[in-house]
């Protein structure tokens, strides 16, 4: 009687290896994995679709690190996997890889869609084989649980309450989960995210490869110039010093303010002038200046990284020469004309948009590092735009976030068009500016003498 299970049914040893077998055949029926068996880690595509025409570097590391990670997870399944990625991106290939693994190791697996789970337990209410009781436990008490495409159900708030019954169950009895999903974590319930937020329990890996599926397509964020050939080879170690070009003279094109009369008033008027430029000493001096600060910002990306000058002057090379630096060592970076930006956020209103505003906005205000290029005077064309662009300097700003910023305006001018983001430019804790005052590069200005004798 001192035995603690004294009076509790207990299956007798002898059945014991048909209960285990008859328990997984059942997970297994539910799955449905007959169905996916041909998904393994030996066929998922690391490098990504290979007619893919925008995948970056970034991208195919995010690929290789997933796979890893989905491997790792697989022979020792221990806390949870989030796979958080676009469409196509192979989140559910990884998923059913581990699946597969954990069944032909003999673990009790049960691998199903989000939307799947809610109607088997909805069925179950009518299910003459079995009671709402049995499969929610049969679920929440899986030895393995993976849910594909977390956030496709239909939210209802019996659905919402069965899965956060399920996964918080699951979290304090600290039971391996895999999780994917197309959500961004501000996306999901807020009592699932604060659980999916703990690090210490859940390994969080996003992918951000194009769809396998649509080579030809952007990722998604699919903005990022770095993923364009040009781009790509700006870097630190073909980046031109210029050093040559002391005490050579040449002729430039500039902007200047001219007054201009009108009967009794007096009108500021923007007009271009040719000038006759010597490059100095201390022109020399500013880009190299710049050059040695950007290479020490993208060794330890932190703050904000300010580059101001003329066309042509080298302030987007240094700028992608710093993206695809830290891509190169595994991190991540999107870099974005200010133009192109807002563009791409107005594109989510369109009515055959298949991501929403709120996501396309949290992907590129919380990137680990963004670039803004060529920020213009009256940039932001409306004050929506202006507003947006507003509110995603001001999230980064507040949550140390890396941030560069290139730009034609002079100090002054930059105070007048954008007072309140001059003013988190002028915080010397967390911004650092650098002014180029180098005439533009002679191959950009031949480039454009060549393209304007075409035009005519």
């Amino acid at each position: 009687m001192e035995d603690p299970k004294f009076g509790r049914l207990e299956p007798c040893t002898c059945r014991a290896a048909d209960l285990a077998q008859g328990a997984r055949e059942r997970l297994f029926e539910m799955s449905r994995l007959d169905r996916l068996s041909h998904l393994t880690f030996d066929n998922f595509e690391a490098k990504g679709n290979r007619n893919a025409k925008f995948i970056t570097q970034q991208d195919v590391h995010t690929l290789h690190t997933s796979k890893e990670t989905a491997e790792n997870f697989a022979r020792t399944p221990q806390g949870w996997l989030l796979l958080e990625g676009g469409y196509g991106c192979g989140k559910t290939h990884l998923a059913a890889a581990i699946a597969n693994f954990a069944v032909s190791m003999g673990k009790p697996t049960l691998f199903i869609t989000v939307p799947d789970l809610l109607d088997s337990l909805r069925f179950a209410f009518s299910d003459p084989e079995t009671t709402f009781e049995a499969r929610f436990e049969q679920v929440r008490n899986a030895d393995l649980l993976i849910l594909d495409d977390f956030g496709t159900q239909n939210a209802t708030g019996w659905a919402q309450e069965k899965l956060f019954q399920i996964i918080n169950y699951r979290y304090i009895n600290k039971l391996p989960t895999v999780i994917t999903t197309n959500l961004m974590l501000d996306e999901i319930e807020s009592r699932i995210r604060s659980r999916l937020q703990d690090e210490t329990f859940v390994a969080h890996v996003h992918i951000s490869a194009p769809d396998y599926r649509r080579p030809t397509e952007t990722s998604n964020p699919g903005i990022s110039i770095l993923s364009l050939p040009e781009i790509q080879k700006m870097t630190f170690k073909n980046f031109e010093t210029r050093d040559n070009e002391l005490g050579k003279e040449d002729v430039v094109t500039v902007k200047i303010q001219r007054q201009e009369s009108y009967g009794d008033r007096t009108k500021n008027k923007e007009v271009r002038e040719i000038q006759h430029v010597k490059v100095t000493q201390e022109d020399l001096k500013s880009l190299s200046v710049a050059f040695h600060a950007a290479v020490t910002f993208a060794e330890e990306p932190g703050g904000w990284f300010v580059l101001l000058g003329g066309s042509f002057c080298g302030k987007t090379h240094l700028a992608a020469a710093i993206g695809n630096h830290r891509i190169a060592l595994g991190g991540q970076a999107i870099m974005v004309e200010v133009a192109d930006l807002l563009d791409y956020l107005r594109q989510t209103f369109s009515p055959k948009s298949d991501v929403s505003f709120d996501r396309r906005f949290n992907e590129i205000k919380s990137t680990p590092l963004l670039i803004l290029d060529d920020l213009k005077e009256n940039g932001a064309s409306s004050v929506w735009a202006e507003d947006r662009l507003y509110l995603i300097l001001n999230h980064r700003y507040y949550a140390h976030l890396p941030t560069v910023i290139t730009s034609t305006l002079r100090q002054d001018e930059f105070a007048l068009n954008y007072p309140g983001l001059w003013n988190k430019v002028l915080d010397a804790s967390r911004s650092k500016v650098y002014s180029i005052d180098m005439p533009p590069y002679r191959r950009a200005r031949k480039t454009a003498k060549s393209a304007e004798q075409k035009k005519k």
